[in-house]
């Protein structure tokens, strides 16, 4: 009856219709606000509190001037002003502002680091980097496959 959002299909059986988030949606995360978990967005996500956990984003993560993540991020695009402390993969271009403060990992496509940013990490850039979800590159896993059969060859002789 009134605003229903089911409609039935060619069968007659009743459908739920489902609502998508508009294309210009902006989830925010306001300053003295704490989260502790994983999150998962379909669009745009502007942190201005604390996150503590995951974060798995289809679109553009903003991490503002006041903002702090501890955890891991996986997103689109992503511009960092604040604090974060993890690991970062950013399919496109991570943003990196004068105001950053970065600790940890980043595997990006894109990179800009303006000056003034304090930018600590280990990076592996490229699209096979920048879209692969493992805690390691393969190269590094590589690299410390060898260094163990090295370690091995040299304790047997």
């Amino acid at each position: 009856m009134f605003g229903n959002s089911n409609k039935k299909n060619d069968e007659g059986k009743s459908v739920k219709k489902t609502a998508s988030a508009p294309a210009n949606a902006l989830n925010s995360l306001v300053q003295g606000t704490t989260l502790v978990g994983e999150i998962k967005s379909e669009s745009d996500i502007r942190i201005d509190g604390t996150i503590k956990g995951t974060l798995n984003c289809n679109a553009k993560v903003i991490v503002g001037p006041t903002g702090y993540v501890e955890g891991e991020v996986h997103c689109k695009n992503a511009i960092i002003e604040g604090r974060l402390e993890g690991t970062i993969h950013v399919a496109e271009l991570l943003n990196v502002r004068e105001t950053a403060d970065i600790n940890g990992d980043i595997y990006t496509n894109k990179l800009i680091v303006q000056s003034g940013a304090i930018f600590n990490v280990g990076c592996r850039m490229g699209t096979q980097h920048s879209s692969a979800h493992s805690s390691k590159p393969k190269a590094a896993k590589e690299i410390a496959g060898n260094a163990e059969r090295q370690k091995d060859t040299k304790k047997a002789s």
